[in-house]
């Protein structure tokens, strides 16, 4: 082997995982010592996937993905970025062809250690058996009673820092590799290392026993077929074991009788946010964009980095000069020197964007975290890489559509009329079913027609397992959603996740699925007898028929179920009604304004006498609903509002009503409700109070008049009802009753004096517009009259 070396036996490289001064440094040894052989902590089946990080569509970030066969949810990450030393030296073994091996215990026994434990938490499955690199590794879920050391952060405090972070960046990230000895950081790191597991021991992790002991027996039988031509490069936390000395047979022992499953592996993109602990990631690194930005830059890192800040907020509207960036890395420098650090870290440069470049302010500070220090990289792997056969299908489905992909949020606009942008709804649709939470439908902010959509799209690593667990329902996107809506139609715990399933149905354009879903339905339409349920149901049905329509498909078969459950809800709300307490009378409420929505839609769909009938049918419910003394008064309001916003009940009628409700004879907390469900629930009741002078008299007069000892228990429901009122209508109400009655005492001369409301026209007030509809209309003083203008306006 070429190059000096401090001791015989192979050559040990203790790292911190995703360090960029400990990569560097490994490029430099590796260089200077050319074995013939690397060998690497990670999962031996992954060898055969060695080959595939010299391909050129392979981009870091990227992680190795082991899954359990007939268990894909059970899986586990092996993360690389760009600056991991584990990628620097496969790349260097692909690049001198030498062969480099994986030695870490096997998937197989990694991912079936932990079963038995599942009930304590599923750490492994979930964020990767490989932890920091310089913490102890565990390939499953840490017993409860273990105590876990950062060797950081005690190495940190022996050397006086109290971050952890800052000491790594001060004797590492900010050391050259350009000349001296390429050995000597790894000798000096072995060493602490080895200091403390003399204290700590396994550091509170008795599996990193088996793990190592399975890496020497890997590394004795290197060193059998290459001699001392070995190169291991290795969490620095396991160097100690590695050096010392036991016999094969005791190796041995520890690894007998471990537990195994059949796994599967494979490469997945992954992401700089993943590689976070702010992500949940916990073996990451805080800052990977800071990081990825150190190892690729090759001189003055500080002048870069803050050329790429100042870019950044030029984007956002931000006046970010040269003068800021000069600024800036001056101040970076005076507070290194200060400090005593030998260069500007990200403490010094973060302090010096927010003082400079954001104005002291932490808001563009925390863009400059998000998009820079953390990043929103995505890594890419070839199409050569193992894939479960729903993955190709949806790789192929997501090229043909062009929707690549991203870590980043973004939101994307379809319109359904279009085939491309229908066909990408139904694959997100699809996905969503299948549990592949790629993008979540949103709240348009142009059109909220049918034939629009708004998805927000964020690409996460996670869904690769997703995808993996999704595979079991078949081999396309197409044939694995119709499958899981069918089970899940079977499977379905009430009535309105049946109807929720129907609706992703069409949605997702599954007409295999559909009439499984609609027979189930009927089926269970038929035997629930509970209103309630009924009426959560109605809702989705009745989406689905629009869905339909837009989409162009078939809904004549839910039309009909919809239209059975519409007359089962007319019959059964009545006595549904009756002797509610408040809050089931609230939830009451909720579903008569469901069904009053959903009946609109299904009459708007139906033909001209079908429409009319069932609209006139559910007017007749809510007409009997208004009179019973015995529905509570929340529901008795609420219908009289629906009816008068129908058109069904004239204004006079209402007021009537109100009248009675309000008389003397109605207790107050009964009124107080009437009140709630007539003019409360943001339905517009503010606006009803402004404009309808009559109503607001007889609202008016109940509460001046309600008994003293009675006020205390109606202000709650009082106080909900007018606080939901915008600003503008509160302000209003106010002054309009802060007036009081006129002379007559009558209800039109209640508000006669407030603005806006008077018997007779006030042309003052109506010529002073004039000027300002001349201007918009553009008309000129000498051509037209006034009274000509007026003509016009109207």
């Amino acid at each position: 082997m070429g190059g000096s070396r401090r001791a015989p036996g192979p050559l040990l490289l203790g790292v911190r995982h995703h360090g960029p001064g400990s990569a560097r440094a490994v490029r430099a040894a590796l260089d200077a010592a050319r074995p013939r052989v690397v060998l690497l902590e990670g999962p031996p089946e992954a060898d055969a996937l060695i080959a595939l990080a010299a391909e050129e569509d392979m981009r870091p970030p990227v992680a190795l993905l082991a899954h359990v066969v007939d268990e894909p949810g059970r899986s586990a990450f092996w993360p690389f970025a760009e600056f991991s030393p584990e990628w620097v030296a496969i790349r260097w073994a692909l690049e001198h062809e030498v062969p480099a091996r994986f030695i870490d215990l096997p998937a197989t026994h990694t991912l079936a250690w932990g079963r038995g434990e599942e009930e304590n938490g599923k750490q492994d499955e979930k964020e990767g058996a490989r932890e920091d690199a310089e913490e102890p590794d565990a390939p499953g879920p840490a017993p409860a009673e273990a105590v876990r050391i950062d060797p950081l952060a005690v190495l940190a405090e022996t050397a006086g820092y109290d971050d952890p972070e800052r000491w790594w960046e001060d004797v590492v990230e900010h050391r050259g590799t350009h000349g001296g000895d390429a050995f000597a950081p790894f000798e000096a790191l072995g060493e602490a290392m080895e200091a403390l597991r003399e204290v700590y021991g396994a550091g509170g992790h008795d599996r990193d026993l088996v793990r190592e002991a399975h890496m020497r027996l890997q590394v004795r039988a290197a060193q059998r077929e290459f001699a001392d031509d070995v190169a291991v490069v290795c969490g620095a936390w396991h160097v100690p074991a590695l050096r010392r000395r036991t016999t094969v047979a005791a190796d041995r022992a520890l690894l007998k009788g471990l537990p195994r499953v059949k796994t599967d592996m494979t490469w997945v993109p992954w992401t700089h946010r993943r590689l976070s602990r702010f992500s949940g990631y916990g073996a990451g690194i805080d800052s990977p964009g800071w990081y990825g930005h150190l190892f690729a830059v090759a001189d003055r890192p500080v002048e870069r980095w803050m050329t790429k800040v100042a870019g950044l907020l030029r984007d956002e509207d931000r006046l970010v000069s040269s003068a800021h960036v000069i600024e800036a890395v001056r101040l970076a420098d005076t507070l290194a020197a200060m400090r005593g650090r030998p260069l500007p870290g990200l403490t010094e440069t973060t302090d010096a964007v927010r003082a400079v470049m954001c104005e002291g302010s932490d808001v563009p500070l925390a863009l400059v975290h998000d998009r820079l220090v953390v990043g929103d990289v995505l890594g890419e792997v070839p199409e050569a890489a193992p894939a479960v056969p729903l993955q190709r299908d949806l790789t192929r489905i997501q090229r043909r559509l062009r929707l690549k992909p991203e870590a980043s949020e973004r939101e994307l606009e379809l319109d359904l009329r279009k085939e491309t942008d229908g066909a990408r709804s139904r694959l997100l649709h699809r996905l969503r079913l299948l549990g592949i939470a790629w993008g979540e439908p949103v709240v348009s902010r142009g059109s909220t027609g049918t034939f629009r959509e708004t998805w927000r799209l964020r690409w996460e690593p996670e869904l690769a397992v997703r995808v993996a667990e999704a595979g079991v329902w078949g081999t396309t996107v197409l044939a694995a959603a119709t499958a899981k809506a069918e089970s899940d139609a079977v499977g379905a715990s009430s009535l309105a996740d049946v109807t929720g399933l129907a609706e992703r149905c069409l949605l997702a354009e599954l007409p295999e699925a559909l009439p499984v879903v609609m027979r189930i339905l009927a089926d269970r339409a038929a035997l629930d007898t509970d209103v309630g349920h009924l009426a959560q149901a109605l809702p989705a049905l009745v989406r689905s028929l629009r869905y339909g329509d837009v989409r162009g498909t078939g809904t004549h078969a839910l039309a009909k179920v919809a239209a059975g459950l519409a007359e089962r809800i007319f019959v059964g709300l009545p006595p549904a009604c009756a002797a509610l307490d408040a809050e089931a009378a609230e939830e009451m409420r909720g579903h008569v304004d469901a069904v009053h929505g959903a009946v609109g839609l299904l009459a708007e769909g139906g033909e001209d006498g079908s429409r009319t009938g069932i609209r006139g049918r559910w007017h007749s419910v809510l007409g009997t609903l208004g009179g019973r003394d015995t529905v509570p008064g929340v529901v008795r309001g609420r219908a009289v509002r629906l009816l008068l916003d129908d058109g069904a009940l004239e204004q006079d009628e209402a007021a009537r009503l109100m009248g009675l409700v309000l008389s003397p004879g109605t207790t107050p907390g009964d009124a107080a409700a009437w009140i709630e469900g007539f003019v409360g629930g943001g339905s517009g009741g503010g606006m009803l109070l402004v404009h309808d002078e009559r109503l607001l008299a007889l609202v008016d007069s109940w509460l001046t008049g309600v008994p003293r000892d009675a006020f205390t228990d109606v202000l709650p429901l009082l106080r909900r009802t007018f606080c939901a009122y915008e600003p503008g209508v509160r302000r209003t109400l106010g002054e309009l009753v802060r007036r009081g009655p006129g002379p007559r005492g009558d209800a039109a001369a209640t508000v006669a004096g407030g603005p806006g409301f008077a018997s007779g026209l006030d042309t003052d007030r109506a010529d002073a517009v004039l000027p300002v509809l001349r201007l918009l209309l553009g008309l000129d003083d000498a051509d037209r009259t006034d009274n000509d203008l007026v003509g016009a306006s109207r």
